[in-house]
């Protein structure tokens, strides 16, 4: 799909100016996963000092290293998919869906095991 994109774009608007746009999503993408870490970062910080959890945060910094990973790779569909997951709104849109898709139904369990003791004394035991 990437080489036919490439193809296809190339074929209009020419290949020099294809590798630019190429080129200039990457830089544009890079800068942007920067500042969206560092901003995803300082939110897990204050996480942090409050005695919370920062479990958003730890995904949404994985999500924008993946992000970035796809808008360095050259192509069109890859820069797509980055720009969506490095972008907050769609970023948390997508987190929502994933997890209300896999979210497990409560079920009432018991927290103890059923079984059976017998308390065993010794009076030969000597305790030295």
């Amino acid at each position: 799909m990437e080489i036919y994109l490439l193809i296809k774009i190339g074929s209009q608007i020419g290949a020099i100016t294809t590798i630019l746009l190429i080129f200039s999503t990457a830089i544009v993408g890079i800068y942007y996963a920067k500042y969206e870490g560092l901003n995803t970062l300082k939110s897990g910080f204050i996480q942090l000092s409050k005695n919370q959890t920062p479990t958003y945060e730890v995904i949404s910094g994985a999500a924008i290293a993946f992000a970035a990973i796809l808008l360095i790779v050259p192509g069109f569909v890859s820069d797509a998919l980055g720009f969506l997951l490095i972008f907050p709104l769609t970023r948390k849109l997508l987190f929502n869906n994933l997890i209300k898709k896999f979210k497990f139904k409560k079920t009432k369990k018991n927290d103890f095991i059923d079984g059976e003791f017998e308390d065993i004394e010794d009076d030969n035991d000597r305790k030295v």
